[in-house]
């Protein structure tokens, strides 16, 4: 998280929102010689106190979670370089904007039984975003097929204590500088640029 709390302003609810739409992170589990890391797809509850994930059973984050373990979910969205050149006023420094939300909690294991229902609650939020395609489900699987793939994997829950996001969006410029960095950084280098200058663009009408 960058440190400067003016790109701090997006509440708790906001940055839930910002987790629960883009559903894909980076566990993070700490270990003796250094953090476990994977990349894992995830489902917030609505009332934000836990994410439903599953991980390979062979992954060693699980063999890490004899017990229930502190572990960080690290989301991110568009991000992207802002040349100086684009603010319109002189000694600026290049940058990154970018936005990015953490969530910190206790991540435990959960009972094999519980891992049909996570698995078709997965597939249902992410096939819905699919319409108007039929939606893929578990139940047009082979049993024995889809038996043995769930014996691979393990459902996982991570109780949600704390939820920090950092919306970098040139809120530290004046809102002309901010406006022309937005109109310049759409063709730039990075990811997801036009979502970021629309949210460069937002921010500088709210402040």
């Amino acid at each position: 998280m960058h440190p400067n709390p003016v790109f701090h302003d997006a509440d708790t609810a906001q940055n839930l929102a910002f987790a629960r739409e883009r559903a894909f992170g980076v566990l993070a589990v700490s270990a003796e010689e250094a953090p476990l890391i994977s990349h894992v797809p995830f489902l917030i509850s609505q009332d934000g106190k836990w994410a439903d994930l599953h991980l390979v059973r062979s992954n060693p984050i699980v063999r890490a979670l004899r017990a229930m373990r502190q572990a960080k979910l690290a989301v991110t969205g568009p991000d992207g370089y802002v040349s100086p050149d684009w603010y319109g006023v002189p000694d600026q420094v290049p940058t990154w904007n970018y936005v990015a939300v953490h969530l910190t909690g206790e991540l435990e294991l959960r009972p094999d039984e519980e891992l049909r229902d996570l698995l078709d609650r997965q597939a249902a939020f992410y096939e819905a975003r699919l319409a108007p395609k039929p939606p893929w489900t578990t139940g047009k699987m082979d049993a024995g097929a889809l038996a043995r793939m769930m014996r691979m994997i393990v459902p996982a829950r991570m109780r949600i204590t704390g939820v920090d996001g950092t919306w970098k969006l040139s809120q530290n410029k004046t809102d002309s500088a901010r406006a022309g960095a937005a109109e310049m950084i759409a063709g730039g280098i990075g990811a997801e640029l036009g979502e970021l200058a629309a949210l460069m663009r937002q921010d500088s009408t709210r402040s």
